[in-house]
């Protein structure tokens, strides 16, 4: 038996390779997949019957995926060790009849996903990405990772008082990018750029969900380099230093107590409610079928779950330099400072006083600093997955994760040392 290794600078170096390879949650999901399988899992299919037999395996569902490893020796009452987070972030999500355009510009209709920082989309070269439903079933990931949209900003000679009274957008009106030129729209012209682009042979795509992204690549920043630049931190740096904890405890063949858990959710930033989402079974099932395939019935899932720990970890936000006042004033989490422990008393974190007693002892194990959040008590909280996981199924719950900047921006920054101090956490909590 061995100890899993540590991550070093290494790890932050992989997960911009991530980032830029995940620009949907179905990219996201299915990269981690290949990661996991790179360590020996192995996916297993929701309408087959499920074995208990020790090892990696993983579901994949939509944007989301649920992978675990089973210990040799386990017992069906052994309980779980659960990584939480999510695959979805905020953006311009394209709409059913995308095709549209004014004034010889030609255009595509998008709606808003979540609450992005609509003026970080601005003036911006934007990819195109997602999932095509084909119309034999199956479905095909397509990634146009090059300038092809843009959202061009109103010349300030055309609106002068945006530098005093501030940007305002229209949703409906403000956002919706350019791809080219003409005088007519033709309906079907995305989907056949898209069928083309994926290969695909004409009228073959009969359903779509596509998002925009930034095609600029995560980037190291600042005079030593100890700042990173990139999009979606919120919240695949948590997707991926979870995927690297389980793969690296899984690998190890260390002698564990629990069951290693990764749950990456999407449409956390809408509110969960899907079948993909935290607030849906997916997580609660593979759970009690893990269970259920080695021999265990409803008092051992019981068992289990009485003991069951969840680490919901998503970013949380760095004491701004130009906004201070913004922040708690005994509360300044700190870039490069460790990931933090997010606590809010009216449950919008789950976070209680014996759950950080799980979290101080993973960080103390893994000899990782940790610091606190907690909002100014005049600003309203965010939240998570944390509060819907813990209420759903019964499990302590504990909220944690990164603090970076520009949450929500097209392009957000975090400390270059915080992702792998993240991963050295989350591999200690695995481990118990």
């Amino acid at each position: 038996m061995s100890e899993p290794p540590r991550f070093d600078r290494g790890h932050t170096d992989d997960l911009m390779t991530f980032l830029g390879a995940s620009p949907t949650p179905y990219h996201a999901v299915a990269h981690t997949a290949g990661r996991l399988e790179k360590a020996g899992f192995r996916q297993v299919a929701e309408t087959d019957a499920w074995e208990g037999t020790a090892g990696g395996k993983y579901v994949l569902r939509g944007g989301a995926i649920v992978a675990w490893y089973v210990p040799e020796g386990a017992a069906p009452h052994t309980p779980f060790r659960v990584i939480g987070a999510h695959t979805d972030s905020p953006n311009l999500r394209v709409k059913p009849r995308p095709d549209t355009g004014a004034h010889g510009w030609r255009q595509i209709a998008v709606e808003i996903y979540g609450g992005p920082l609509m003026n970080s989309w601005l003036d911006r070269d934007l990819g195109l990405a997602g999932r095509l439903s084909l119309r034999d079933g199956s479905t095909r990931l397509v990634n146009v990772d090059r300038p092809l949209l843009r959202v061009p900003q109103l010349a300030i000679h055309l609106d002068r008082s945006v530098s005093a009274d501030g940007l305002k957008l229209d949703k409906q009106r403000h956002l919706q990018p350019v791809w080219g030129l003409g005088d007519t729209v033709r309906d079907g012209d995305l989907i056949a750029f898209l069928e083309e682009e994926a290969g695909l042979a004409p009228g073959e795509v009969t359903g779509w969900d596509l998002m925009t992204h930034s095609v600029e690549p995560p980037a190291y920043l600042g005079r030593d380099r100890e700042l990173v630049a990139g999009p979606r931190m919120d919240n695949l740096l948590s997707v991926h230093a979870g995927a690297a904890a389980l793969a690296a405890v899984a690998a190890s063949g260390a002698d564990l107590p629990y069951i290693p858990v990764l749950a990456a959710f999407d449409h956390e930033e809408n509110g969960s409610q899907s079948d993909t989402g935290a607030d849906g079974p997916l997580l609660g099932g593979v759970l009690e079928r893990s269970v259920f395939a080695r021999g265990g019935a409803y008092e051992e899932r019981a068992r289990a779950f009485a003991s069951t720990v969840c680490l919901s970890s998503d970013t949380g936000h760095a004491v701004h330099p130009n906004y201070a006042e913004r922040h708690d004033p005994t509360h300044h989490p700190r870039v490069n400072g460790g990931p933090i422990l997010k606590v809010n008393v009216n449950n919008r974190y789950a976070t209680d006083g014996s759950g950080r007693a799980v979290f101080a002892a993973a960080c103390e194990k893994a000899d990782v600093p940790f610091q606190t959040f907690v909002s100014n008590n005049s600003m309203p909280c965010g939240t998570t997955i944390g509060p819907i996981t813990a209420a759903r199924h019964g499990i302590r719950t504990v909220d944690i994760g990164v603090a970076i900047l520009s949450m929500h921006s097209a392009r957000e920054l975090c400390g270059a040392d915080d992702p792998h101090l993240l991963a050295n956490a989350l591999t200690a909590f695995l481990t118990g």
